[in-house]
């Protein structure tokens, strides 16, 4: 009995023994066993023999630049408003597949006192208005699904293009405008808007004045509420394009807006680069419920199934070890917001929900409303004070669509680099597709490509000439 009891007392203590230890070796094998890597799904393929890269390029200066213009809805009329009052323009053709679009476009030209322009209208017209002589720039403002196709087909023409965004939707598009820009040597502009609103302008003078000290962490968003855009078959969105990209994918469809200002602020591949991704969505709610109730439960709109999730929250590591939050909902009736934050050693920028400023040494609260408007005037940019005042005059956005155009043709008439280059519009549109792996694989981490190909420590900064 004794002899049994203490080989029981035995096998105890040596059985604590062998917790204690596995207790201690347990969390180092543990840390072995999910130590991983981001997963590599697109390699970078190798550049093609007598190709380089395009990281500030330049081309010959063109005093009178004549654009032609393809997509003449919403924005592509906006856009022809615009370019009427620009100097240094001609445009010369405009392209749309539906005549009341050409009609209205014209009678602009017409009240701006400025000649008629050559017109297209069919399926395939594009490439005919990319291989007119007379064109330096085609302006697309097309639906998603062709802004690649035409900006690859200009660029092959000769032509220099700049497309509305995303002028992207996979990562197989984007390596066909980096590839076809380094080959042509053309420039290839995404027409990020919102890089020019007077805030965002402010701010990228304030990083790059030093007063936020080093940027350490920014946030962006395109929260925006299109239920009744998506659902409108008379004014909606042309043969309900949009609809059916919410339809099919689950992923951040829209992230160039409030990603783009924040990478210039960052200096993304020009001294910095994006590694990887996290990527974490929502459920569908709000698509189903908007049709239910303007439909009927009973309708076509209420019975379909809409992939893309109502939220969408998107984290970027950079090499330097920065990070980004970028978030996308265009379903949930909540107040618009692209949230432009930026966060660094010696200060705080948000624009919303809540615009505010804080400083060192009393960040702890922002500064009051006097306070801050002194700032953001101190700190205008110079862009801003070049060309602020004609731009709110002739609107678009608040005049940020105006400053965009006018720096596009500035840059074009003078042979200087775009303010945003083919590496920019690859970078911001494809967070599409590689949100949509992460988030198919419940987050997985997915390395981003550097599509400048090693060229990103070629500057150090973000610079507009």
């Amino acid at each position: 009995m004794k002899t049994r009891l203490k080989l029981n007392i035995l096998s105890l203590t040596v059985l604590s023994l062998m917790l204690a230890m596995g207790a201690c070796v347990a969390p180092e094998r543990q840390s072995e066993e999910i130590t991983f890597k981001a997963a590599e799904l697109f390699p970078e393929p190798p550049r093609p023999e007598g190709q380089s890269d395009v990281i500030e390029l330049r081309c010959d200066p063109i005093e009178t630049v004549r654009v032609a213009f393809v997509g003449l809805g919403g924005r592509g009329k906006g856009a022809v408003r615009r370019y009427t009052f620009l100097e240094g323009v001609e445009i010369v053709a405009l392209c749309d597949l539906v005549q009341e679009n050409l009609d209205k476009s014209q009678e602009i030209l017409e009240g701006a006192g400025l000649p008629r322009a050559d017109v297209y209208s069919g399926p395939e017209d594009w490439k005919k208005v990319c291989e007119r002589e007379d064109v330096d720039l085609v302006y697309v403002c097309t639906h998603w699904d062709l802004h690649t196709p035409i900006a690859v087909y200009a660029m092959e023409q000769g032509k220099h293009v700049a497309s509305e965004v995303p002028i992207a939707i996979s990562i197989d598009e984007c390596w066909q405008l980096v590839n076809t820009a380094e080959k042509t040597r053309r420039h290839c502009m995404q027409l990020e808007n919102c890089n020019y609103d007077f805030f965002e302008l402010a701010t990228l003078n304030m990083v790059r004045q030093g007063l936020l000290g080093e940027i350490v962490h920014a946030e962006g968003a395109y929260i925006h509420d299109l239920r009744a855009s998506n659902f409108n078959e008379e004014n909606g969105y042309w043969d309900m394009w949009r609809l059916r990209h919410n339809q099919k994918r689950d992923a951040n469809l829209y992230p160039t807006h409030g990603f783009g200002p924040i990478c210039h602020a960052l200096n993304i591949h020009r001294g910095d680069k994006m590694e990887y991704l996290v990527s974490v969505a929502s459920d569908q709610f709000g698509m189903t419920e908007y049709a239910k109730k303007k439909f009927g439960e009973d309708s076509d709109y209420a019975k379909r199934e809409y992939a893309r999730g109502d939220m969408n929250t998107t984290l970027i590591k950079t090499a330097k070890g920065k990070s980004i939050m970028i978030q996308h909902d265009v379903t949930s009736p909540r107040p618009y917001s692209r949230i432009h934050l930026l966060s660094g050693t010696k200060g705080f920028v948000q624009k919303w929900p809540i615009q505010g400023i804080a400083l060192e040494p009393f960040a702890h609260n922002f500064m009051g409303e006097e306070e801050m408007q002194q700032v953001l005037s101190d700190y205008e940019h110079p862009i801003t004070k070049e060309v602020g005042e004609l731009a709110r005059k002739v609107g678009g956005h608040g005049g940020m669509d105006f400053t965009m155009d006018y720096r596009l043709i500035h840059c074009l008439r003078n042979g200087l680099p775009l303010d945003q280059d083919v590496y920019d519009a690859a970078e911001w549109s494809c967070i599409t597709e590689l949100s949509e792996k992460s988030i198919a694989n419940q987050g997985m981490p997915v390395k981003m490509p550097d599509f400048t190909r090693g060229a990103w420590k070629k500057v150090d900064v973000v610079t507009y000439h």
